[in-house]
């Protein structure tokens, strides 16, 4: 558990990464279902889908496995956390494109969907919104674009008590709590968290449309939004 300065380019961070989100995050699987029940809500049997922040695999594992008829253009910066992609769809590899890069490395499309969970709390504040408006570029009008990650309020005292419940949540599952206080004050200092508030206003200016909250987990919000 830990957030390396470069994030996912330790190859021993990178070995034990699918390890931490089922550890670290609430309702970790019902998060991956319940995107996968919004895209299916408006992608078809034979989507074409864009995953963004795609290294470990393990959303385009839950994707593939439930929706045996999607296609998907997986992207991240790390190329380690791709191999490990790849190791984690196993056969399921066939139906998805890996990509080194960002999201100007993306094909343009059209996609029938979207999906970037625990990813944008990496991406500096003044990216976040060029990121979230090439997304949609890249989306069929009316398509459905899912986000999770840390989200919480920006007072002083309010940060301070919901990164110390992510940290608790932790210790709650098996984490030790020396190593779970080390990581609350790497995520603190280091990741770019940002308000519900402010997250769901750079959904609005990206040109998204019925930015609807689905998903509240302790520090993690996940929102869905149209194209």
């Amino acid at each position: 558990m830990t957030v390396p300065s470069q994030p996912f380019s330790d190859p021993q961070a990178v070995a034990h990464y699918a390890e931490g989100p089922p550890r670290l995050v609430p309702g970790f699987a019902d998060l991956q279902r319940m995107a996968g029940l919004l895209l299916a809500e408006r992608a078809p049997a034979d989507a074409r889908v864009l995953v963004l922040g795609a290294g470990g695999g393990l959303e385009l594992k839950a994707f593939a496995q439930a929706y045996p008829g999607w296609r998907f253009d997986g992207i991240d910066p790390s190329a380690e956390m791709l191999k490990l992609a790849e190791r984690t769809l196993g056969p399921l590899v066939e139906r998805a494109r890996l990509h080194t890069g960002y999201i100007n490395d993306a094909p343009n499309g059209p996609f029938d969907g979207a999906a970037c969970l625990l990813t944008l709390h990496f991406v500096a504040p003044e990216q976040r919104l060029h990121t979230l408006s090439e997304i949609r570029r890249r989306l069929k009008p009316g398509a459905a674009f899912v986000a999770a990650h840390f989200s919480i309020p920006q007072a002083a005292d309010q940060r301070a008590l919901w990164l110390s419940r992510y940290a608790a949540f932790a210790v709650a599952s098996g984490v030790a709590p020396e190593q779970a206080e080390n990581a609350r004050t790497a995520i603190d200092a280091r990741l770019s968290i940002l308000s519900p508030a402010q997250d769901e206003a750079l959904l609005r200016d990206a040109g998204f449309s019925d930015v609807s909250l689905f998903y509240a987990g302790f520090a993690f919000r996940g929102w869905v939004a149209y194209a």
